[in-house]
């Protein structure tokens, strides 16, 4: 696979002009105030599992309009006081699925909330378990279609609030200490990340990999891979919504929310990344809010980036900030 993007010494000091609509911070105060209007607290519930070092909790809160949002707490067994925390948002497609497969970050001493992600779960994995009861004008297959006509209807309001609204519910549970919590995820998961550090406060960190959900104009044109050839499937049909269809992805642009994030960062990106072009991670991270921020940079590896070794970072990062 050759590299077919910019060279590392242009994406290091790549900063587009990347259009912002004049309400973009009324629209997200307007959406968190009516989230957060449904109040209900979050229901925990112990799991049974084969796990004897790790404790493993059924959490559901209110996400968006309130909807029910599935997620697993995981945190080590006999933990008696409240422990910094990760929540974790997952990748494209997949679901919350088994309480077993994902134990590196409670392994290591932190209490980690995995979010679902409403209306996925059978692209691959082992299943989700949240339903998006909201409907959708003409879209294509996939979600990045899903409402696209207007903002207020788009798939990744809700998915954004459910997110910010993960961090909430986190920092009201008992095994949680709520000035201690970091955010990451993976290619959607860390986009999903980016938009909660930007609209969230007191975050100790902001862990994207290789993320997903950025400068959308440029992604659009630049890569012929799904989930970004699902908007330009759309535009080949609906002509001339061109329009149309970038406004309402301005307000779920990840270089967006970078630029009014303050928690410290580490980013990563795959030069030969033809799902994420690194280009559009790099356009997110040169505008990141905060001046304590790094990237990781696999210079011959794909959409899977770091894998193991980007977790690693990630710990060694977070270690010493919270």
């Amino acid at each position: 696979m050759p590299r077919f993007d910019l060279p590392l010494d242009e994406l290091q000091s790549y900063r587009p002009d990347i259009p912002e609509p004049s309400d973009f911070d009324a629209f997200w105060t307007d959406t968190l105030t009516a989230a957060r209007s449904h109040d209900a607290p979050a229901t925990i519930t112990p799991h049974v599992t084969p796990l004897t070092q790790l404790e493993v909790f059924d959490v559901t809160f209110p996400g968006f309009a309130g909807d029910p949002v599935r997620a697993w707490l995981t945190v080590a067994a006999g933990a008696e006081e409240a422990l910094p925390a990760v929540v974790e948002f997952n990748g494209y497609g997949g679901g919350r699925g088994l309480p077993v497969e994902r134990l590196a970050w409670a392994a290591s001493g932190y209490a980690h909330l995995f979010m679902d992600t409403r209306g996925q779960g059978s692209g691959w994995g082992t299943g989700g378990d949240t339903p998006d009861p909201h409907g959708t004008g003409p879209s294509g297959s996939g979600f990045m279609t899903r409402g696209i006509d207007d903002p207020a209807d788009y798939y990744y309001r809700r998915v954004f609030t459910d997110g910010v609204r993960a961090v909430d519910a986190a920092r009201a549970l008992p095994q949680i200490d709520a000035t201690r919590i970091a955010v990451t995820g993976g290619s959607q998961g860390g986009g999903i990340a980016l938009a909660v550090a930007g609209l969230s406060s007191d975050l100790r960190a902001c862990m994207p990999d290789v993320p997903f959900l950025c400068h959308f104009s440029r992604a659009v044109g630049l890569t012929d891979h799904d989930p970004y050839q699902e908007i330009v499937r759309y535009l080949a049909v609906h002509r001339g919504a061109e329009e149309r269809v970038f406004r309402t992805l301005s307000y779920f642009d990840g270089a967006a929310f970078a630029a009014r994030a303050t928690a410290p960062a580490l980013f990563s990106a795959a030069l030969m990344d033809l799902t994420c072009p690194p280009s559009t991670v790099f356009a997110a991270y040169n505008r990141y809010g905060a001046s304590d921020k790094e990237i990781r940079v696999y210079p011959f590896n794909d959409h899977k980036g770091g894998q193991s070794r980007q977790w690693w970072e990630q710990a060694e990062f977070l270690a010493a900030r919270i």
